[in-house]
């Protein structure tokens, strides 16, 4: 446990930023898993787009992420 009051601090903010990043990618997952399902990529790559520009994924990892989808969509298709 910190001593610091900015180190607890610290600690609160880094809990609180984990939850809303790991709501984020979990999102991620399940709009790429409906939209390999039903060939509709849109909102899947709306969800990758806002997680890349809120730094929540790098942009290298949401283009990766959006060529991975369209290949699969395409294939399914």
């Amino acid at each position: 446990m910190p001593n610091l009051a900015s180190a607890k601090k610290r600690l609160r903010q880094n809990s609180k930023r984990k939850l809303v990043n790991q709501i984020v990618k979990t999102r991620i997952k399940n709009e790429t898993k409906k939209a390999v399902e039903t060939g509709e990529i849109k909102s899947a790559t709306v969800v990758i787009n806002r997680a890349a520009a809120k730094g929540i994924i790098h942009k290298n990892a949401a283009a990766r992420k959006k060529s991975r989808l369209a290949k699969r969509a395409a294939a399914a298709a």
